[in-house]
């Protein structure tokens, strides 16, 4: 991949004090769930005290358009900030979730592999920025989680998130050729975490849009379960009529109908996260 380069690794290792916890949502295929998994996460994060910001990196705006922002409302954007025109609190906006905000994206997004492709720093433009996040705040304003909902591709937004973030998060679609495209993002992982971010690690893996009367989800779980063992949550996201009816409200599943089944699977899915950023913490830090 040639926007992950020997050159950075010299750089990879540079820390801020006071980082947010940053976890991507990544996958290279499109409608598994990332920008979904990514704002109702978000929301119930924020649901138990979390100060949560979702860096909408997708040129399609899912994420910013699920969370009811309107594109008139998105004069600045993670455009601006990762081409270095502003920095990333100029592009929060506040949604309807209390301590629940997003940086918008808009298409402009989609060139900017073209703008920033020869610069030494083009993978680290994210990195610096949320670097920035929490610097001179008012107390109780500081983030302590960032979401980044990633686009369905392995191209340089990615890499800016993965080299941003400490761990990720992996929507993986109960389908046939789930394990080929897992493969191929576990190879670019390893990538970044040998060239650009080498605390980088796999969070976990959320099967999604999972119905438990299709014997080829119930193939899938279990090839998925074989191969990455304890990495794949327990809590599985089911193909649920709310799920999908949200977004054009503007709204979460959890906000939008929090007693149907999707919802409750993503507070399941929350529980789990949040044991697991417990373990984390609770770790030697010298674990492997």
């Amino acid at each position: 991949m040639t926007v992950i380069d020997q050159e950075y690794q010299e750089d990879s290792t540079k820390t801020t004090p006071g980082h947010p916890r940053i976890l991507a949502l990544a996958n290279q295929k499109g409608g598994v769930g990332k920008t979904t998994t990514a704002i109702n996460l978000g929301t119930a994060l924020a649901a138990i005290g979390e100060r949560v910001l979702i860096v909408d990196l997708d040129p399609q705006g899912n994420a910013s358009t699920g969370l009811g922002i309107d594109r008139r409302d998105r004069a600045c954007s993670t455009y601006d900030v990762l081409t270095g025109d502003a920095p990333l609190r100029d592009a929060v906006v506040v949604t309807a979730v209390p301590r629940l905000h997003i940086a918008a994206s808009t298409m402009d997004l989609s060139g900017l592999e073209l703008e920033i492709g020869s610069a030494r720093d083009r993978a680290f433009r994210l990195r610096d920025a949320i670097g920035e996040l929490n610097n001179n705040v008012s107390p109780g304003s500081d983030y302590t989680y960032v979401l980044i909902d990633c686009p369905p591709s392995l191209n340089l937004l990615t890499v800016n998130a993965m080299a941003a973030s400490d761990a990720i998060l992996v929507p993986l679609q109960c389908e046939f050729f789930a394990l080929e495209g897992l493969s191929q993002l576990l190879q670019t992982v390893e990538q970044v975490r040998s060239t650009l971010n080498p605390n980088l690690t796999i969070h976990g893996i959320v099967m999604t849009m999972f119905d438990a009367r299709n014997n080829l989800s119930n193939q899938v779980v279990a090839d998925v379960r074989e191969f990455m063992g304890s990495k794949v949550y327990d809590t599985m996201i089911p193909r649920n009529v709310r799920i999908s009816e949200a977004p054009s409200y503007g709204k979460p599943v959890l906000v939008y109908d929090l007693k149907c089944a999707g919802s409750e699977a993503y507070l399941r899915l929350a529980t789990e996260v949040i044991q697991r950023e417990r373990d984390i913490r609770a770790a030697p830090v010298n674990a492997a």
